[in-house]
């Protein structure tokens, strides 16, 4: 199974740039929807993307894919959907899911014409996973830590990996077929909680995807300012990849034992 790169474009020249390193899916946000509300006082994105800027994206991409989140459930979203589809769009992502039956309406308006992607990221979901991976047309699982560790009240969103909730989902979607992705990762080198350790997991997992976070556009972390080669920092991401995959069963074991000690250090201070 192949093992795609997402990051946030929201324009032509950031999407070029992202198909020009080599990054499998270009992910366009709509996602605005009490967004705020949840995600107060976290140093966050909330979108405020058009819509109806998306052909201009869609235009560049040649090899990319071209992943657009919507919003949740709500009033609008078949318009949102016949749109996204319309312009283009390879895979459509639902966000906030709280139950099979959003699943099942949002496959519904896609109707087959395009991948459906399917946010874990509030306690409802986790707890209702099966029900949800039960619906036909669920083509993959993103795991979203950040919203889902929220949900769960928790310190930190890399609790998630340490307490073994991220492997409870993947081992669900691997004995249904379905492929599934989580979290996002800084910088080769950047990070709380490295990016090799986190890598590492998902290739122990069997994870197809990740995104890359703001850190490869240089505006967060450790090194925030300094403009980013995003060819070369993508080429480093793949690099640990390889490296990771030459890796022993006690190597793996291992990290997951820094990951957990790291993870409750952080929740500590």
């Amino acid at each position: 199974m192949s093992f795609n790169l997402m990051i946030l474009a929201a324009d032509p020249k950031s999407a070029a740039e992202a198909q020009h390193a080599g990054i499998e899916r270009v992910f366009y946000d709509l996602e605005y929807i009490n967004k705020s509300e949840r995600q107060r006082g976290r140093n966050t994105i909330i979108s405020n993307n058009n819509i109806d800027d998306i052909p201009a994206v869609r235009k560049v991409l040649t090899t990319s894919q071209l992943l657009v989140r919507t919003n949740p459930i709500h009033a609008y979203t078949k318009t949102e959907v016949e749109k996204a589809i319309a312009y283009g769009a390879d895979v459509l992502m639902l966000p906030m899911v709280l139950s099979d039956k959003d699943v099942e309406e949002y496959v519904g308006y896609v109707n087959g014409r395009a991948k459906v992607c399917i946010m874990v990221e509030t306690a409802q979901a986790l707890a209702r996973i099966d029900d949800i991976l039960a619906v036909k047309g669920v083509d993959e699982i993103f795991i979203g830590l950040n919203d889902l560790h929220i949900s769960m009240g928790l310190s930190f969103m890399f609790e998630l990996l340490s307490d073994g909730l991220v492997e409870y989902v993947a081992n669900k979607c691997k004995a249904k077929g379905v492929p599934f992705g989580f979290g996002g990762i800084a910088r080769i080198g950047d990070g709380m909680l490295p990016a090799e350790r986190i890598l590492a997991e998902h290739v122990r997992l069997g994870s197809s995807s990740v995104i890359l976070s703001r850190t490869f556009k240089g505006e967060v972390g450790e090194n925030a300012g300094i403009k980013v080669e995003l060819n070369e920092e993508v080429q480093k991401v793949r690099a640990a990849i390889d490296t990771i995959k030459t890796w022993t069963v006690k190597d793996y074991q291992q990290n997951y034992e820094i990951i957990t000690k790291v993870v409750k250090e952080i929740i500590n201070r």
